[in-house]
């Protein structure tokens, strides 16, 4: 299809420029230069979000739904958050965001460094890769316990001098309704959430978080048929409508900069505050199916 083929072009070019760009990054002589090529390394994704948003609305044309705050600063710096059930929630905060917040960066698995193209492209924007420890390795040398969150904290120490959107998608997976059977969800339409990323990223980046963006995405005809959108679907039109519902929330000044590790009364403050935005999620997405 052409609009795949022009997309994929336009992947392998930008990412192959920001790779290479991103060479003057790790030799800057000075952090002034090197927050100067961040600055430059981000725009050039937002080029390339354009460009793929350009061919979207080409090819493909749901009906979008958009109600996100006017007051957001390009040059801020936010905690996003959002529901999640396909690949395709990620290309739809970038067409209504795209430019509004500053470029979204995600905390991705280390393994994620091998996609071609892509994963240079990541290390190149600065994205978090994580090294996670597996259960069995934590019981042989419970030492190694908090290093993941530690390593989250070091990681989002670059993004205190530039603007940035660190995304989380608390629910972990992608929502299914066998999912929230099994895991016995307490919500209709969503997963339960964990508060690691959403942790991670308040106790690395504490004070100098603006706000909380919180995203609700809703697919009507996947609330019909339970199944959700592809990729595919997306690229040649088959998703009827996209609704999106974006508000900004005050982060409450005890929940930044402490560790939800070590301190439980912090661990249940901060699942308190993040299941009650979840219920209002729940109930935002059942009003939308009529139920």
């Amino acid at each position: 299809m052409a609009g795949l083929s022009v997309m994929t072009i336009n992947t392998i070019v930008l990412t192959t420029l920001l790779c290479t760009l991103a060479i003057g990054k790790f030799l800057a002589p000075t952090e002034r230069f090197r927050n100067g090529m961040q600055v430059l390394l981000a725009s050039i994704a937002e080029t390339w979000i354009s460009i793929n948003n350009w061919l979207f609305s080409l090819y493909a044309r749901p009906r979008w739904d958009i109600r996100i705050p006017e007051k957001l600063d390009h040059e801020g710096c936010y905690l996003v958050s959002c529901n999640h059930q396909s690949w395709v929630d990620v290309l739809v905060m970038q067409r209504c965001f795209n430019r509004r917040l500053p470029f979204f960066r995600f905390f991705i698995k280390q393994q994620m460094f091998w996609v071609p193209f892509l994963g240079l492209a990541w290390w190149a924007l600065d994205m978090p890769f994580m090294r996670r420890d597996s259960t069995e390795k934590l019981k042989r040398n419970p030492g190694l316990k908090g290093r993941d969150l530690e390593n989250a904290r070091k990681a989002c120490e670059k993004f205190k001098t530039i603007p940035v959107a660190i995304t989380n998608f608390p629910e972990g997976t992608r929502f299914s309704i066998e999912k929230r059977d099994r895991r016995k969800s307490p919500y209709e339409n969503l997963l339960q959430p964990r508060i690691g990323g959403l942790g991670q990223a308040m106790y690395a980046l504490a004070n100098e978080l603006d706000a909380l963006v919180d995203v609700t995405i809703i697919y009507p005809q996947s609330l019909a048929t339970g199944k959700a959108p592809t990729f595919w679907q997306l690229l040649t039109g088959e998703i009827p409508e996209i609704i999106i519902r974006a508000e900004l929330r005050e982060i409450p000044s005890g929940l930044r900069g402490r560790n939800f590790r070590t301190d439980r009364n912090f661990r249940q403050e901060l699942e308190t505050w993040v299941n009650q935005i979840w219920q209002e999620k729940d109930q935002l997405i059942a009003e939308t199916r009529g139920v």
